[in-house]
């Protein structure tokens, strides 16, 4: 009973988390970052080059980013024709920008993003729990299995099988979820370790991390009670980010 009790408790939660990240639609730029009609054709008629930043310097002014391109430009989607918030990127296979992207998951055929991140990290979360479990309380049968202990039936394959996939899938997801456990401790995300973020300044690979505990915050919000189960509770809009180099308050 025991068992059965912990093996639907890991199950629910491996599917209502699996569910959320499949069926959650990233989130892209709200309209203020999208350029006007006037901004659209100033750019057109503007030779590629100092020019186009000028009016993409001007259409930027007041909007809370702090990233550049390698060369010091602003960071704009000429497919979505909008001026990238920071952390935004461009998914050639949803072709649309992606807040706070991290990457596009073929497992999932989604894109694992600001809105549905700790969906996907909760998800990592339990499906290793569930095949830990399925490999522990297999084990004991797996052993008599090995040591011909078992009776002589079809059932005693059907043992083998499932603890290996268990253990070979517990191998797999456990170094998964620890790399994203490591992002989340320096508030980075895949496409940030393997291009470090460029601020007005300076390239700085830990420019969004605001110590162990903030940056935990960051993905799983204030509200503990929230931490464990796959519903929404990140801080922020996803389109822009404290920083522990710039500060945000205009008024300083």
């Amino acid at each position: 009973v025991v068992c059965l009790v912990a093996y639907h408790i890991f199950f629910m939660l491996f599917v209502w988390s699996y569910w959320k990240t499949i069926f959650t639609l990233p989130m892209n730029p709200s309209k203020e970052f999208h350029l006007s009609y006037s901004d659209k054709e100033s750019l057109e008629r503007e030779p590629r080059g100092e020019s186009q930043q000028e009016v993409l310097r001007r259409a930027a002014k007041d909007l809370p980013i702090y990233t550049r391109t390698m060369s010091g430009a602003i960071r704009y989607c000429d497919r979505c024709h909008l001026v990238k918030p920071d952390r935004c990127h461009h998914c050639s296979v949803c072709d649309k920008c992606i807040l706070k992207m991290d990457h596009h998951c073929p497992w999932v055929n989604n894109c694992v993003g600001f809105s549905n991140y700790k969906f996907f990290l909760l998800f990592l979360a339990y499906s290793l729990l569930y095949c830990l479990f399925i490999a522990a309380t297999d084990l004991q049968y797996f052993i008599k299995f090995w040591t011909n202990g078992l009776p002589d039936t079809q059932a005693k394959f059907h043992i083998m099988f499932l603890f290996f996939a268990a253990a070979m899938f517990s191998v797999s997801l456990s170094s998964l979820f620890g790399y994203h456990c490591w992002l989340v401790s320096k508030n980075k995300s895949t496409l940030e370790v393997f291009r470090a973020p460029i601020f007005r300044h300076r390239t700085d690979k830990n420019g969004f991390s605001l110590g162990f505990s903030k940056n935990l915050r960051q993905v799983f919000g204030d509200e503990k009670k929230y931490w464990l189960l796959p519903v929404f509770s990140s801080l922020g809009d996803g389109c822009s980010f404290p920083t522990c180099l710039v500060n945000q308050d205009p008024e300083q």
